[in-house]
């Protein structure tokens, strides 16, 4: 018989795409009596509720449960709290499952006696900037080797999103940390390897994320994701990779040559140069992407790309700041 599965999904203010995701869970290709759907709702004020409530009316495995937090981690540990599956997955209320995916999550779990299991995201979007931001986060240049945006073979990673979760996990290293807005997912995910889990990818588990779409609310998600991984880095420093460290470096480089070429022509050459060295990587880039999907994307790409990683590497450098506090504690 296969695992009854809890899947915990963490909204607010989502009547954009909820139906649409809890159509997708709905619809799976795995009993329908073997899994449930507990909605973490961050006390909505848009039509969120009330379209919740009409797929409540119609299927007995869908619950709602109110986050009066309103924050990711709250939600994921009142699901947690609630849930009474073998296999715990969370699912984004703007994202939506490939038809099989709670049975391939089934399937490697048990193949690969991880602990955790998990596939590509691809992203889409209806607008032309979303598919725009889509195209980058699904770039390496973009979001460097994170396998879950970008695809690849399959195997064990350090971390990735929306995990497929053995209970026992969670009754072992307990639950998210809930000091983390953002990042949750990542602080979660150390911790586990920490206490020798093992985290699978592959590319046949498979779910569609709607990013941002425009251009000032990628900059403020970006900007948080390098703040608040100041905190995964002061908790787990042993388990970060080089490439989230890549854009810190470049805002650092850029800002120190920039004030020094004030006094120095070598350091202004330095600076200069490392600019347009930049400049023409995004450029080839931003163009490979447009000249492979549609020529319009180049009047966009060059600029998401910069808002990527200047805005995740000010995050980073901001963090350093405002949680200086917590390095002699966590240490």
């Amino acid at each position: 018989m296969n695992p009854f599965i809890s899947i915990i999904v963490p909204i607010r203010n989502e009547e954009k795409y909820i139906a649409h995701c809890l159509e997708s869970i709905i619809n799976q290709d795995y009993d329908l009596q073997r899994y449930e759907v507990l909605v973490v709702d961050g006390m909505s004020d848009d039509r969120t509720r009330i379209i919740i409530e009409e797929f409540k009316t119609k299927y007995d495995n869908v619950r709602l449960f109110d986050n009066s937090n309103e924050t990711v981690p709250y939600a994921l540990n009142i699901g947690l709290r609630h849930a009474i599956g073998d296999v715990i997955i969370r699912v984004d209320g703007h994202a939506a499952l490939e038809r099989n995916y709670l049975q391939q999550c089934v399937k490697y779990l048990q193949q690969t006696k991880a602990e955790c299991v998990g596939g590509v995201i691809d992203n889409v979007n209806e607008t032309f900037i979303g598919k725009s931001i889509a195209l980058a986060m699904s770039s390496p240049f973009g979001v460097g080797n994170a396998r879950f945006r970008t695809s690849g073979k399959e195997g064990f990673v350090d971390c990735l999103a929306f995990g497929a979760y053995r209970r026992e996990v969670f009754n072992k290293i307990g639950y998210f940390d809930e000091e983390f807005m953002r990042c949750q997912d990542d602080e979660f995910n150390y911790r586990l390897r920490e206490f020798g889990g093992k985290i699978f990818f592959t590319p046949n588990i498979k779910s569609y994320y709607y990013p941002r779409s425009n251009l000032k609310k990628l900059w403020r998600q970006y900007f948080n994701y390098g703040l608040w991984k100041i905190r995964v880095l002061q908790k787990h420093f042993k388990r970060m990779q080089p490439r989230q460290f890549v854009p810190l470096a470049f805002i650092c480089f850029l800002i120190t040559t920039g004030i020094l070429g004030i006094f120095s022509n070598t350091m202004l050459f330095a600076f200069y140069s490392i600019a347009l060295v930049y400049i023409v990587v995004d450029l080839f880039v931003s163009l490979k992407i447009s000249l492979k999907r549609n020529l319009k994307y180049f009047r966009v790409l060059p600029i998401i790309f910069p808002i990527l990683h200047v805005s995740y590497g000010l995050g980073f450098l901001w963090g350093f700041v405002k949680f200086s506090k917590y390095w002699k504690r966590d240490k």
